[in-house]
């Protein structure tokens, strides 16, 4: 097949077409009475997932996480681009991202982390209409082909039992 070797392994993945052609045609998160992030502040913050509100923003478990603990710092307000944030919301983003990474070293040990937004639909944000950032914990060896080879997500802690000790740990740390 011509060219250069670029001295990368390729890992066709042609199931995943279907959540590229999914994506094209997924309705709009329009205004806060559609939004699953918007809905999460009508709820009792266990059952939402939500483990802090603060001014301008709150931060709540991931319901699909990557690792035990990951969690998004979001505003408030129903705004799709970190360039729409007010300086308060920016800067409060910033705050609970720190309180974030500090809870989850505290609580389960975390010897690193990723953290990060995607912005748009495009750029692999899955509710693309309402900011969110990514505070995803990382262990050695805590990733592994099983996504791949076997369509599933291994996670050692049930999703309760992380609001409990992130919950906890959060009003230990913050105050």
């Amino acid at each position: 097949m011509g060219g250069e070797p670029d001295g990368f392994e390729r890992l066709w993945t042609p199931h995943r077409m279907a959540y590229i052609e999914d994506g094209k045609s997924r309705p709009k998160y329009e205004g806060t009475s559609d939004c699953p992030l918007c809905a999460k502040l009508e709820l009792p913050d266990r059952d939402a997932l939500v483990v802090h509100r603060g001014e301008h923003c709150y931060v709540v478990l991931n319901l699909y996480p990557y690792n035990p603990g990951h969690l998004m710092v979001c505003p408030y307000r129903h705004i799709g681009w970190y360039t729409e944030t007010t300086d308060a919301e920016r800067d409060e983003m910033g705050v609970l991202t720190q309180t974030a990474m500090r809870v989850l070293q505290a609580t389960s040990g975390t010897q690193g982390f990723n953290i990060g937004m995607n912005q748009g639909a495009i750029g692999g944000a899955g509710i693309a209409e309402h900011l969110h950032q990514h505070v995803v914990p990382r262990w050695m060896g805590d990733s592994n082909f099983l996504p791949i080879i076997g369509k599933t997500k291994a996670l050692p802690q049930l999703l309760d039992d992380t609001w409990e000790k992130v919950s906890a740990q959060w009003k230990a740390v913050a105050g």
